[in-house]
C-alpha cells in the first residue's frame, strides 16, 4: 500500500498550504481575516457548482449502477451515529445530550472534504462515478435525525427531571420536530446542494456546459481560498482542546479513520470504481460543520458548541485534508490491487 506518494502530493496541494497558512496566521495573532460577505459567497459557489455538476451528471445514470452505493451510504449514515454515540457516552463519559451533538455531526458529512477529495482524485487523473455529489447530498441529512432522534428517546420519563440532568435531554414536542426538519431541509446548504442536484439533472449536460466554464475552473481556486478561512476558524478552536478532553480528541481521529476505511471496503463492495470508493471512504470519514451545528442548535440548545465544534473542525476536518484523503486512497488503491 503506497502511502507516501498520495502524501506527500496532498501535503504540497494549494488546498491543504492555504489551511495550513490559516493555522499559521491564528498562532502569529495576525490580522488576517476573510470578509463574512465572501466567505458567504464562496460557501454559496462550492455547494451549488458540486450539486450542479453532479446532477448534470446524473443524466443518463442507470438504477443498477446507483442503487448498490446509496444502500451502502445509507447504512454508513445510519451505523456511525449510532456506535458514535455508545462510545462517546460509556467510554467518553459524556452527557446524552453532548454525545448526541458529536454523534449527528459524525453522522453527517463535509462538503468541503468531499471537494477536496475529488480535486485530489483530479489531480492524479484517477476516474470517478459523476453521480458521487447524490450520495453527498443522501449522507447529508439522516445521520443528524438518527442522533437526535435517539438522543431525546432517552429522555428520562418523569418530567419533573430537569433538563440536562443527569446527562438526559427534555422530549422534543412535535412543533420542536417540525422546526428541526425545517431547520435541515431549508437549511443553505441542504437548499443549494440538492436544488443545484435538480438543476443539473434536469437541463443535463447540453445546459451545465452553458455555465461549464463558470464552475470549472475557477473551483479549485475558490476552494483554496475557502481552506484559508477554514485553517482560520480551526486556528481559533484550537484552544478549546482542552475542553473537549483525551477521550473526545481521540475519538476525532481515531474513529474518523476507522469510518474511511469502512467506507472504502463498502464503496468496493457496492461496485465503485477506484475513485468512486475513495470517496465514499472520504464521507464516511468527514464530520458536518454545516448542516449539523445548524440543527444542532434547534435540537439540542443545552450541547456545548466547543465539544462538537472543536472534534469536527479543529481535529476531524484538518486530519481527513491533510493525511485522511490519501490514507483511503491507498487503501482503495490496495483493495482494488488484491482483487485482481
Amino acid at each position: 500500500m503506497d502511502l507516501l506518494g498520495p502524501l506527500l502530493d496532498s501535503l504540497l496541494s494549494p488546498m491543504v498550504l492555504a489551511f495550513l497558512l490559516g493555522l499559521v496566521a491564528v498562532w502569529v495573532r495576525s490580522d488576517l481575516k476573510i470578509p463574512e460577505p465572501f466567505y458567504a459567497a464562496m460557501t454559496i459557489y462550492l455547494l451549488f457548482g458540486i450539486g450542479l455538476k453532479g446532477g448534470a451528471k446524473l443524466e443518463g445514470v442507470a438504477w443498477a449502477d446507483f442503487g448498490a452505493p446509496v444502500l451502502a451510504a445509507l447504512g454508513l449514515c445510519a451505523a456511525i451515529p449510532l456506535w458514535s454515540l455508545v462510545l462517546l457516552r460509556r467510554w467518553g463519559r459524556l452527557t446524552t445530550t453532548d454525545a448526541a451533538a458529536v454523534a449527528a455531526h459524525y453522522g453527517s458529512v463535509s462538503v468541503v472534504t468531499f471537494g477536496a477529495c475529488l480535486v485530489f482524485l483530479d489531480t492524479r487523473g484517477v476516474a470517478h462515478e459523476g453521480f458521487l455529489p447524490a450520495l453527498l447530498a443522501v449522507m447529508e441529512v439522516p445521520g443528524i435525525f438518527v442522533a437526535l432522534l435517539i438522543a431525546h428517546q432517552a429522555a428520562a420519563p418523569a418530567p419533573v427531571v430537569p433538563v440536562g440532568a443527569h446527562g438526559f435531554v427534555a422530549p422534543l414536542p412535535r412543533s420542536e420536530w417540525k422546526r428541526v426538519l425545517h431547520e435541515l431541509f431549508a437549511s443553505k446548504g441542504i437548499l443549494l446542494l440538492v436544488g443545484g442536484l435538480a438543476i443539473g439533472l434536469l437541463s443535463g449536460q447540453r445546459g451545465y456546459a452553458q455555465v461549464g466554464a463558470f464552475f470549472d475552473a475557477p473551483f479549485r481556486g475558490v476552494l483554496t481560498i475557502f481552506l484559508l478561512e477554514l485553517g482560520l476558524a480551526a486556528g481559533r478552536r484550537l484552544g478549546d482542546l482542552r475542553q473537549a478532553g483525551f477521550f473526545l480528541a481521540g475519538f476525532a481521529i481515531v474513529m474518523p479513520l476507522l469510518h474511511g476505511l469502512l467506507g472504502v471496503w463498502l464503496g468496493r463492495w457496492a461496485g465503485l470504481s477506484l475513485g468512486g470508493a475513495t470517496v465514499l471512504g472520504t464521507l464516511a470519514a468527514s464530520a458536518s460543520y454545516i448542516a449539523a451545528p445548524a440543527a444542532v442548535r434547534v435540537a439540542l440548545p443545552q450541547a456545548n458548541p466547543a465539544l462538537y465544534l472543536t472534534a469536527s473542525l479543529a481535529i476531524t476536518f484538518p486530519l481527513n485534508v491533510v493525511a485522511g484523503i490519501p490514507l483511503y486512497f491507498a487503501f482503495a488503491q490496495w483493495l482494488f490491487d488484491g482483487a485482481r
